[in-house]
């Protein structure tokens, strides 16, 4: 009863499931592939507005958690499931690894 209840605990609050791909020979750039986004559940955009990237959020997430981390990259669309594609597909690329800024004076 104790392993069904973790394993229901933690599928609630499991809330995206990405799959990394795509990686470059130089290992500074790869994919993020979400196949289901519960971002999206519930959104239809109009057909004018297809190209809008609705879950823009995540390339600022990724980027911010990155930067705490002392990595700048750059995060694209690839391709959305709103504009009629299988899955959420983000590219990630490595800009320049920065150096830890330590803001106080050693004695």
């Amino acid at each position: 009863m104790m392993q069904m209840r973790g394993s229901q605990n933690t599928r609630d609050f499991k809330l995206l499931e990405m799959q990394v791909t795509g990686w470059s020979q130089e290992d500074s750039e790869f994919i993020l592939q979400m196949d289901d986004n519960p971002l999206l559940d519930f959104v239809e955009l109009p057909e004018d507005l297809r190209g809008l990237k609705y879950c823009n959020v995540l390339c600022g997430v990724i980027r911010g958690a990155l930067e705490m981390v002392n990595l700048k990259v750059e995060v694209d669309y690839l391709r959305c499931t709103l504009w009629g594609d299988e899955a959420l597909e983000l590219r990630v690329r490595l800009i320049e690894k920065m150096e830890d800024k330590y803001p106080f004076e050693d004695d």
